[in-house]
């Protein structure tokens, strides 16, 4: 071994002591279950590789944490009712509202096998939760097609069975199955719809019941029903441990 006497040079290979013994950089984060701060927050991930940084919102704290959030809806603030590009890419902030992009959760679930959690609260403080131990999106070809199952209860019932192998559906692109209309039209969302919803996650920001327009809100029916609009909705997803 050679030892190199000055102060600067043994810093510089301190530095570099992690690159030299594996040989390569350390890799990036692909969601944030690799993630190493334990504090929940914002962060960059890579969904696609080094090339595709952006920022999600990590949930670092239910049940042991490792979250990426790909959908949330707190207070109204980002409006959900738009075209498919929009939600082929993704908008709004990770700070408040936002929806991640059916290309990223796209990549993100074509790589490892990934559960889903459906957190939800309404406007009397109480908060439930479904689980799914199966989460997966297909690609733009396909339509972003879900795949979703292995249900677990955690007081919302299960909204997303009768999603389950639907195309995606925006406001100019209808891929549901009911006849003569577009779901996302007549309901003011965006979903992976049937004819027409059971849960409506990307609707219309509304203030709990109200039945003025007939399941327009963000609704979850099996816990609320369609006419109740909930204060808070988020999906988030991790790799099966």
């Amino acid at each position: 071994m050679t030892f190199i006497s000055t102060r600067g040079s043994l810093v510089l290979l301190f530095l570099m002591a992690p690159t030299l013994a594996s040989g390569q950089p350390n890799p990036e984060p692909a969601d944030c279950s690799e993630v190493t701060e334990r504090f929940s927050g914002t962060y960059p991930i890579y969904p696609a590789g080094e090339m595709s940084e952006m920022m999600v919102f990590c949930d670092m704290e239910t049940d042991n944490g490792g979250w990426t959030v790909i959908s949330r809806k707190l207070d109204g603030t980002v409006n959900f009712y738009r075209p498919w590009n929009h939600y082929k890419v993704g908008f709004g902030m990770p700070t408040s509202e936002y929806w991640i992009g059916l290309d990223n959760i796209y990549y993100l679930t074509s790589n490892k096998q990934y559960e889903l959690r459906v957190v939800l609260e309404d406007y009397e403080g109480k908060s439930v939760f479904a689980r799914y131990g199966s989460f997966a999106v297909g690609d733009e070809s396909s339509g972003y097609q879900l795949t979703v199952g292995d249900f677990t209860d955690g007081g919302a019932g299960d909204a997303l069975v009768n999603h389950n192998q639907m195309k995606f559906t925006t406001l100019d692109r209808d891929n549901d199955l009911l006849d003569k209309e577009n779901c996302a039209r007549k309901y003011l969302g965006a979903f992976w719809y049937n004819k027409c919803h059971t849960a409506n996650p990307n609707g219309v920001y509304r203030w709990g019941a109200d039945g003025t327009l007939f399941a327009v809100g963000v609704s979850w029916q099996p816990w609320k029903g369609h006419d109740y609009s909930l204060k808070s909705f988020i999906m988030m997803i991790r790799p099966v441990q």
